[in-house]
Protein backbone atom coordinates (compact mmCIF):
# COMPACT_ATOMS: atom_id res chain seq x y z
CA UNK A 1 0.00 0.00 0.00
CA UNK A 2 1.46 3.41 -0.95
CA UNK A 3 1.71 6.27 1.53
CA UNK A 4 -0.81 8.29 -0.49
CA UNK A 5 -3.28 5.37 -0.46
CA UNK A 6 -2.97 5.05 3.30
CA UNK A 7 -3.63 8.77 3.77
CA UNK A 8 -6.66 8.70 1.47
CA UNK A 9 -8.10 5.63 3.20
CA UNK A 10 -7.40 7.00 6.67
CA UNK A 11 -9.36 10.14 5.79
CA UNK A 12 -12.54 8.03 5.76
CA UNK A 13 -12.29 6.86 9.34
CA UNK A 14 -10.76 7.45 12.74
CA UNK A 15 -9.78 3.77 12.88
CA UNK A 16 -6.42 2.47 11.69
CA UNK A 17 -5.81 1.56 8.08
CA UNK A 18 -3.96 -1.74 8.06
CA UNK A 19 -1.82 -3.65 5.61
CA UNK A 20 -3.87 -6.85 5.69
CA UNK A 21 -5.13 -9.55 3.34
CA UNK A 22 -6.71 -12.69 4.79
CA UNK A 23 -5.83 -14.57 1.59
CA UNK A 24 -2.13 -13.67 1.74
CA UNK A 25 0.67 -16.12 2.50
CA UNK A 26 1.78 -14.05 5.48
CA UNK A 27 -1.65 -14.27 7.10
CA UNK A 28 -1.89 -17.98 6.34
CA UNK A 29 1.33 -18.72 8.22
CA UNK A 30 -0.25 -17.68 11.53
CA UNK A 31 -3.86 -16.44 11.32
CA UNK A 32 -4.14 -16.26 15.13
CA UNK A 33 -1.22 -13.83 15.42
CA UNK A 34 -2.42 -11.88 12.40
CA UNK A 35 -5.85 -11.27 13.91
CA UNK A 36 -4.38 -10.57 17.35
CA UNK A 37 -2.38 -7.75 15.78
CA UNK A 38 -5.54 -6.38 14.14
CA UNK A 39 -7.46 -6.38 17.43
CA UNK A 40 -4.63 -4.43 19.04
CA UNK A 41 -5.34 -1.65 16.52
CA UNK A 42 -9.08 -1.68 16.99
CA UNK A 43 -12.09 -4.00 16.63
CA UNK A 44 -12.77 -2.61 13.13
CA UNK A 45 -10.04 -1.69 10.66
CA UNK A 46 -9.85 -0.91 6.96
CA UNK A 47 -7.60 -2.55 4.37
CA UNK A 48 -7.13 -1.62 0.73
CA UNK A 49 -6.70 -5.27 -0.35
CA UNK A 50 -9.18 -6.56 -2.96
CA UNK A 51 -10.56 -3.11 -3.63
CA UNK A 52 -10.88 -2.31 0.07
CA UNK A 53 -12.86 -3.88 2.91
CA UNK A 54 -13.56 -3.50 6.59
CA UNK A 55 -12.13 -6.18 8.87
CA UNK A 56 -14.31 -6.82 11.91
CA UNK A 57 -12.00 -8.55 14.37
CA UNK A 58 -13.60 -7.69 17.73
CA UNK A 59 -16.21 -10.00 19.25
CA UNK A 60 -18.90 -7.39 19.85
CA UNK A 61 -18.59 -5.81 16.39
CA UNK A 62 -18.83 -9.22 14.70
CA UNK A 63 -21.77 -10.31 16.86
CA UNK A 64 -23.73 -7.13 16.14
CA UNK A 65 -22.97 -7.14 12.41
CA UNK A 66 -24.02 -10.77 11.97
CA UNK A 67 -27.41 -10.04 13.55
CA UNK A 68 -28.17 -7.04 11.33
CA UNK A 69 -29.01 -8.31 7.83
CA UNK A 70 -30.16 -4.88 6.67
CA UNK A 71 -26.84 -3.23 7.48
CA UNK A 72 -24.61 -6.23 6.67
CA UNK A 73 -26.09 -8.11 3.74
CA UNK A 74 -25.21 -11.63 2.59
CA UNK A 75 -27.08 -11.28 -0.68
CA UNK A 76 -25.26 -11.13 -3.98
CA UNK A 77 -24.78 -7.59 -5.30
CA UNK A 78 -22.61 -5.79 -7.88
CA UNK A 79 -20.38 -4.36 -5.15
CA UNK A 80 -16.98 -6.03 -5.25
CA UNK A 81 -17.58 -7.86 -8.54
CA UNK A 82 -19.69 -10.85 -9.53
CA UNK A 83 -20.10 -14.01 -7.49
CA UNK A 84 -20.83 -15.15 -3.98
CA UNK A 85 -20.85 -12.13 -1.67
CA UNK A 86 -19.91 -14.01 1.50
CA UNK A 87 -16.33 -14.33 0.21
CA UNK A 88 -13.61 -11.78 -0.52
CA UNK A 89 -12.76 -12.04 -3.37
CA UNK A 90 -16.10 -13.30 -4.58
CA UNK A 91 -16.32 -16.91 -5.78
CA UNK A 92 -17.92 -17.58 -9.20
CA UNK A 93 -20.23 -20.48 -8.31
CA UNK A 94 -23.92 -21.30 -8.38
CA UNK A 95 -26.11 -19.44 -5.90
CA UNK A 96 -26.43 -20.94 -2.44
CA UNK A 97 -29.78 -20.71 -0.65
CA UNK A 98 -30.46 -19.44 1.95
CA UNK A 99 -27.03 -17.86 2.60
CA UNK A 100 -26.98 -15.87 -0.67
CA UNK A 101 -30.26 -14.19 0.30
CA UNK A 102 -31.35 -11.86 3.10
CA UNK A 103 -34.54 -12.10 5.16
CA UNK A 104 -37.38 -12.22 4.31
CA UNK A 105 -36.39 -13.84 0.98
CA UNK A 106 -34.12 -16.34 2.75
CA UNK A 107 -36.66 -17.49 5.32
CA UNK A 108 -38.62 -20.12 3.30
CA UNK A 109 -35.38 -21.88 2.36
CA UNK A 110 -34.09 -21.60 5.89
CA UNK A 111 -37.25 -23.26 7.23
CA UNK A 112 -36.77 -26.19 4.86
CA UNK A 113 -33.12 -26.51 5.87
CA UNK A 114 -34.00 -26.40 9.56
CA UNK A 115 -36.59 -29.18 9.12
CA UNK A 116 -34.09 -31.28 7.18
CA UNK A 117 -31.41 -31.03 9.89
CA UNK A 118 -33.34 -31.23 13.16
CA UNK A 119 -31.59 -32.93 16.09
CA UNK A 120 -33.81 -36.02 15.67
CA UNK A 121 -33.04 -36.34 11.95
CA UNK A 122 -29.33 -35.92 12.65
CA UNK A 123 -29.51 -38.54 15.38
CA UNK A 124 -31.01 -40.94 12.84
CA UNK A 125 -27.82 -40.46 10.81
CA UNK A 126 -25.59 -41.69 13.65
CA UNK A 127 -25.22 -45.27 12.29
CA UNK A 128 -24.05 -43.91 8.93
CA UNK A 129 -21.60 -41.50 10.58
CA UNK A 130 -20.18 -44.26 12.78
CA UNK A 131 -19.94 -46.73 9.88
CA UNK A 132 -17.99 -44.43 7.58
CA UNK A 133 -15.70 -43.28 10.37
CA UNK A 134 -14.95 -46.93 11.17
CA UNK A 135 -14.32 -47.73 7.50
CA UNK A 136 -11.88 -44.86 7.09
CA UNK A 137 -9.92 -45.88 10.18
CA UNK A 138 -9.99 -49.51 9.00
CA UNK A 139 -8.21 -48.38 5.83
CA UNK A 140 -5.19 -47.10 7.77
CA UNK A 141 -5.09 -48.84 11.15
CA UNK A 142 -3.20 -51.98 10.10
CA UNK A 143 -0.21 -50.03 8.77
CA UNK A 144 0.86 -48.18 11.91
CA UNK A 145 1.36 -45.00 9.94
CA UNK A 146 -0.96 -42.82 7.91
CA UNK A 147 -1.74 -39.38 6.63
CA UNK A 148 -4.54 -38.22 8.92
CA UNK A 149 -5.46 -35.67 6.25
CA UNK A 150 -7.24 -38.58 4.54
CA UNK A 151 -9.77 -38.46 7.38
CA UNK A 152 -11.05 -35.27 5.77
CA UNK A 153 -12.92 -37.59 3.43
CA UNK A 154 -15.24 -38.78 6.20
CA UNK A 155 -17.63 -35.79 6.20
CA UNK A 156 -17.54 -35.74 2.40
CA UNK A 157 -18.65 -39.33 1.90
CA UNK A 158 -21.27 -39.00 4.65
CA UNK A 159 -22.73 -35.88 3.02
CA UNK A 160 -22.79 -37.39 -0.48
CA UNK A 161 -24.31 -40.70 0.65
CA UNK A 162 -26.90 -38.98 2.85
CA UNK A 163 -27.99 -36.85 -0.11
CA UNK A 164 -28.28 -40.06 -2.18
CA UNK A 165 -25.87 -38.74 -4.78
CA UNK A 166 -23.58 -41.30 -6.47
CA UNK A 167 -21.35 -42.24 -3.54
CA UNK A 168 -18.43 -43.16 -5.81
CA UNK A 169 -18.04 -39.45 -6.61
CA UNK A 170 -17.29 -38.40 -3.03
CA UNK A 171 -13.57 -37.87 -3.72
CA UNK A 172 -14.35 -35.40 -6.49
CA UNK A 173 -16.65 -33.39 -4.25
CA UNK A 174 -14.12 -33.49 -1.41
CA UNK A 175 -11.26 -32.28 -3.61
CA UNK A 176 -13.21 -29.55 -5.39
CA UNK A 177 -14.91 -27.99 -2.38
CA UNK A 178 -11.75 -28.00 -0.26
CA UNK A 179 -9.51 -26.57 -2.99
CA UNK A 180 -11.88 -23.74 -3.88
CA UNK A 181 -11.32 -22.40 -0.37
CA UNK A 182 -7.70 -23.43 0.28
CA UNK A 183 -5.77 -23.34 -3.00
CA UNK A 184 -3.91 -20.14 -3.95
CA UNK A 185 -6.16 -17.94 -6.03
CA UNK A 186 -3.64 -17.82 -8.88
CA UNK A 187 -2.95 -21.58 -8.87
CA UNK A 188 -3.87 -24.13 -11.58
CA UNK A 189 -5.78 -26.10 -8.90
CA UNK A 190 -8.04 -23.13 -8.16
CA UNK A 191 -8.65 -22.52 -11.85
CA UNK A 192 -9.46 -26.19 -12.45
CA UNK A 193 -11.97 -26.54 -9.63
CA UNK A 194 -13.75 -23.24 -10.29
CA UNK A 195 -13.84 -23.51 -14.08
CA UNK A 196 -14.21 -27.26 -14.57
CA UNK A 197 -14.86 -29.48 -11.55
CA UNK A 198 -17.48 -27.53 -9.62
CA UNK A 199 -19.57 -26.74 -12.74
CA UNK A 200 -19.36 -30.40 -13.80
CA UNK A 201 -20.41 -31.61 -10.37
CA UNK A 202 -23.30 -29.15 -10.37
CA UNK A 203 -24.52 -30.69 -13.63
CA UNK A 204 -24.41 -34.11 -11.98
CA UNK A 205 -26.48 -32.84 -9.06
CA UNK A 206 -28.99 -31.31 -11.49
CA UNK A 207 -29.46 -34.71 -13.11
CA UNK A 208 -30.15 -36.36 -9.75
CA UNK A 209 -32.63 -33.61 -8.83
CA UNK A 210 -34.50 -34.13 -12.11
CA UNK A 211 -34.64 -37.87 -11.46
CA UNK A 212 -35.92 -37.36 -7.89
CA UNK A 213 -38.63 -35.06 -9.23
CA UNK A 214 -39.80 -37.85 -11.53
CA UNK A 215 -39.33 -40.59 -8.93
CA UNK A 216 -39.25 -39.18 -5.40
CA UNK A 217 -37.83 -41.29 -2.62
CA UNK A 218 -36.96 -41.13 1.07
CA UNK A 219 -33.95 -38.84 0.75
CA UNK A 220 -33.08 -35.17 1.42
CA UNK A 221 -33.38 -34.06 -2.22
CA UNK A 222 -36.88 -35.54 -2.46
CA UNK A 223 -37.70 -33.91 0.88
CA UNK A 224 -36.68 -30.48 -0.43
CA UNK A 225 -38.57 -31.04 -3.70
CA UNK A 226 -41.73 -31.68 -1.71
CA UNK A 227 -41.88 -28.11 -0.40
CA UNK A 228 -43.34 -24.86 -1.68
CA UNK A 229 -41.89 -21.35 -1.81
CA UNK A 230 -44.44 -18.53 -1.52
CA UNK A 231 -47.29 -20.86 -2.44
CA UNK A 232 -45.68 -22.39 -5.53
CA UNK A 233 -43.64 -25.59 -5.96
CA UNK A 234 -39.94 -25.13 -5.36
CA UNK A 235 -38.00 -25.16 -8.63
CA UNK A 236 -35.22 -27.59 -9.53
CA UNK A 237 -32.80 -24.64 -9.72
CA UNK A 238 -33.69 -23.64 -6.16
CA UNK A 239 -33.15 -27.21 -4.99
CA UNK A 240 -29.70 -27.12 -6.59
CA UNK A 241 -28.98 -23.86 -4.76
CA UNK A 242 -29.78 -25.58 -1.45
CA UNK A 243 -28.06 -28.90 -2.15
CA UNK A 244 -24.84 -27.25 -3.33
CA UNK A 245 -24.72 -25.27 -0.08
CA UNK A 246 -25.14 -28.48 1.92
CA UNK A 247 -22.28 -30.11 0.01
CA UNK A 248 -19.89 -27.18 0.36
CA UNK A 249 -20.67 -26.84 4.06
CA UNK A 250 -20.44 -30.57 4.76
CA UNK A 251 -17.10 -31.15 3.07
CA UNK A 252 -14.80 -28.54 4.58
CA UNK A 253 -15.59 -27.46 8.12
CA UNK A 254 -15.63 -30.80 9.94
CA UNK A 255 -12.47 -31.88 8.11
CA UNK A 256 -10.77 -28.69 9.26
CA UNK A 257 -11.96 -29.03 12.84
CA UNK A 258 -11.07 -32.70 13.32
CA UNK A 259 -7.64 -32.38 11.72
CA UNK A 260 -6.62 -29.44 13.85
CA UNK A 261 -7.94 -31.07 17.02
CA UNK A 262 -6.01 -34.28 16.29
CA UNK A 263 -2.79 -32.36 15.72
CA UNK A 264 -3.26 -30.37 18.94
CA UNK A 265 -4.10 -33.45 21.00
CA UNK A 266 -0.93 -35.15 19.76
CA UNK A 267 1.07 -32.23 21.15
CA UNK A 268 -0.91 -32.28 24.43
CA UNK A 269 -1.02 -35.94 25.51
CA UNK A 270 -2.28 -35.05 28.99
CA UNK A 271 -5.52 -33.64 27.56
CA UNK A 272 -5.77 -36.52 25.10
CA UNK A 273 -5.53 -38.99 28.01
CA UNK A 274 -8.27 -37.14 29.89
CA UNK A 275 -10.57 -37.57 26.89
CA UNK A 276 -9.66 -41.26 26.62
CA UNK A 277 -10.32 -41.82 30.31
CA UNK A 278 -13.52 -39.77 30.37
CA UNK A 279 -15.27 -39.87 26.94
CA UNK A 280 -18.14 -37.80 28.36
CA UNK A 281 -15.83 -34.79 28.15
CA UNK A 282 -15.71 -35.02 24.37
CA UNK A 283 -18.91 -33.09 23.73
CA UNK A 284 -17.65 -30.08 25.64
CA UNK A 285 -14.19 -30.51 24.14
CA UNK A 286 -15.69 -30.27 20.64
CA UNK A 287 -17.23 -26.91 21.56
CA UNK A 288 -13.85 -25.67 22.75
CA UNK A 289 -12.12 -26.95 19.64
CA UNK A 290 -14.73 -25.11 17.58
CA UNK A 291 -13.90 -21.89 19.41
CA UNK A 292 -10.15 -22.35 19.46
CA UNK A 293 -9.65 -23.51 15.86
CA UNK A 294 -12.65 -21.80 14.20
CA UNK A 295 -12.64 -23.96 11.05
CA UNK A 296 -14.54 -21.29 9.12
CA UNK A 297 -12.26 -18.37 9.82
CA UNK A 298 -14.24 -15.52 8.28
CA UNK A 299 -17.09 -14.71 5.92
CA UNK A 300 -17.96 -11.48 4.17
CA UNK A 301 -20.92 -9.14 3.99
CA UNK A 302 -21.86 -6.07 1.95
CA UNK A 303 -22.83 -2.89 3.80
CA UNK A 304 -26.46 -2.04 3.03
CA UNK A 305 -26.62 1.57 4.19
CA UNK A 306 -24.53 4.45 5.47
CA UNK A 307 -24.15 4.29 9.24
CA UNK A 308 -21.98 4.88 12.26
CA UNK A 309 -21.06 1.41 13.44
CA UNK A 310 -18.91 0.81 16.51
CA UNK A 311 -17.12 4.12 16.04
CA UNK A 312 -16.51 4.03 12.29
CA UNK A 313 -18.45 5.51 9.38
CA UNK A 314 -19.39 2.70 7.03
CA UNK A 315 -20.83 3.38 3.58
CA UNK A 316 -23.41 1.58 1.48
CA UNK A 317 -21.60 -0.81 -0.84
CA UNK A 318 -18.55 -1.23 1.39
CA UNK A 319 -17.35 -4.79 1.79
CA UNK A 320 -16.80 -6.20 5.28
CA UNK A 321 -15.10 -9.35 6.59
CA UNK A 322 -16.59 -10.88 9.74
CA UNK A 323 -13.64 -12.72 11.28
CA UNK A 324 -15.34 -15.34 13.48
CA UNK A 325 -11.97 -16.81 14.44
CA UNK A 326 -10.72 -13.47 15.72
CA UNK A 327 -13.87 -12.86 17.76
CA UNK A 328 -13.47 -16.32 19.28
CA UNK A 329 -10.05 -15.28 20.64
CA UNK A 330 -11.27 -11.91 21.95
CA UNK A 331 -11.56 -11.65 25.74
CA UNK A 332 -14.48 -9.28 25.17
CA UNK A 333 -16.50 -12.36 24.26
CA UNK A 334 -16.26 -13.56 27.84
CA UNK A 335 -13.44 -16.03 27.17
CA UNK A 336 -10.99 -16.30 30.06
CA UNK A 337 -7.49 -17.02 28.75
CA UNK A 338 -8.78 -17.12 25.16
CA UNK A 339 -5.49 -18.37 23.68
CA UNK A 340 -5.61 -21.51 25.80
CA UNK A 341 -7.67 -24.67 25.27
CA UNK A 342 -9.96 -25.50 28.18
CA UNK A 343 -12.02 -28.59 27.36
CA UNK A 344 -14.28 -27.81 30.34
CA UNK A 345 -14.94 -24.19 29.36
CA UNK A 346 -18.48 -23.16 30.29
CA UNK A 347 -20.08 -20.93 29.10
CA UNK A 348 -18.63 -20.93 25.61
CA UNK A 349 -20.36 -18.35 23.40
CA UNK A 350 -18.21 -19.02 20.37
CA UNK A 351 -19.30 -17.87 16.91
CA UNK A 352 -17.89 -20.76 14.89
CA UNK A 353 -21.28 -21.62 13.42
CA UNK A 354 -22.03 -17.99 12.75
CA UNK A 355 -24.61 -15.75 14.40
CA UNK A 356 -28.03 -14.49 13.38
CA UNK A 357 -30.30 -15.55 10.52
CA UNK A 358 -27.48 -17.34 8.68
CA UNK A 359 -26.23 -19.37 11.60
CA UNK A 360 -25.17 -22.79 10.26
CA UNK A 361 -28.23 -25.06 9.95
CA UNK A 362 -25.92 -28.10 9.89
CA UNK A 363 -24.38 -27.46 13.30
CA UNK A 364 -25.93 -30.59 14.86
CA UNK A 365 -24.55 -32.79 12.10
CA UNK A 366 -21.17 -31.09 12.24
CA UNK A 367 -20.90 -31.74 15.96
CA UNK A 368 -21.90 -35.38 15.54
CA UNK A 369 -19.31 -36.01 12.83
CA UNK A 370 -16.50 -34.25 14.68
CA UNK A 371 -17.26 -36.01 17.95
CA UNK A 372 -17.42 -39.41 16.22
CA UNK A 373 -14.13 -38.93 14.34
CA UNK A 374 -12.21 -37.75 17.41
CA UNK A 375 -13.71 -40.41 19.68
CA UNK A 376 -12.94 -43.29 17.33
CA UNK A 377 -9.35 -42.15 16.71
CA UNK A 378 -8.69 -41.88 20.45
CA UNK A 379 -10.29 -45.27 21.09
CA UNK A 380 -8.57 -47.16 18.29
CA UNK A 381 -5.24 -45.31 18.02
CA UNK A 382 -4.74 -43.90 21.51
CA UNK A 383 -0.95 -43.59 21.19
CA UNK A 384 -0.86 -41.83 17.80
CA UNK A 385 1.83 -39.21 17.27
CA UNK A 386 1.67 -36.55 14.60
CA UNK A 387 4.94 -35.76 12.82
CA UNK A 388 4.59 -32.03 13.45
CA UNK A 389 7.76 -31.18 11.50
CA UNK A 390 6.24 -32.52 8.29
CA UNK A 391 2.71 -31.20 8.59
CA UNK A 392 1.59 -29.24 5.51
CA UNK A 393 -1.16 -26.70 6.07
CA UNK A 394 -3.51 -25.31 3.45
CA UNK A 395 -1.59 -22.68 1.48
CA UNK A 396 -4.54 -20.27 1.84
CA UNK A 397 -6.29 -20.14 5.21
CA UNK A 398 -8.48 -17.08 4.91
CA UNK A 399 -11.75 -19.04 4.89
CA UNK A 400 -10.97 -22.56 6.11
CA UNK A 401 -7.94 -23.72 8.05
CA UNK A 402 -6.69 -27.26 7.65
CA UNK A 403 -4.06 -29.64 6.34
CA UNK A 404 -2.93 -31.02 3.02
CA UNK A 405 -0.68 -33.45 4.93
CA UNK A 406 -0.96 -34.62 8.54
CA UNK A 407 1.43 -37.59 8.93
CA UNK A 408 1.08 -39.75 12.04
CA UNK A 409 2.34 -43.05 13.49
CA UNK A 410 0.59 -45.38 15.95
CA UNK A 411 0.49 -48.95 17.18
CA UNK A 412 -1.15 -51.02 14.40
CA UNK A 413 -4.63 -52.33 15.11
CA UNK A 414 -7.27 -54.57 13.55
CA UNK A 415 -10.02 -53.82 11.10
CA UNK A 416 -13.53 -53.92 12.53
CA UNK A 417 -15.60 -54.26 9.36
CA UNK A 418 -15.36 -56.58 6.37
CA UNK A 419 -16.74 -53.88 4.07
CA UNK A 420 -14.21 -51.64 2.35
CA UNK A 421 -14.38 -48.16 0.92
Amino acid sequence: MTEQTVVEAAARTDRPVVDFDHNADEHGKDPVASYRELRSQGPITWTEAWGGYWVLSGYEAIFDAARDDEMFSSARSPHGGEGQAILIPKRPITEHFPIDLDPPASLPYRRIMNQLLTPSRVEAMRPMVEKYTTLFIDEIIENGQADFATLTGIPSIITIDWLSLPVEDWRRYSFAHRKVLSAPLDSPEYAKVTQEEIPALAENVKAVIAERKRNPGDDPISFILGHEIAGRPITEEEVLNMVDLIISGGVGTVASLSGQALEWLSAHPDVRQRLIDDPDLMQNAVEEFLRYFSPTQALARTVGKDADFHGVKIKKGDRALLAWSSGNRDAAGGFENPDEVDIERIPNRHMSFGVGSHRCAGSHLGRLMAKTILTQVLQRMPDYKVDHANVVRYPRQGVNTGFDKLPATFTPGKRLLEERL
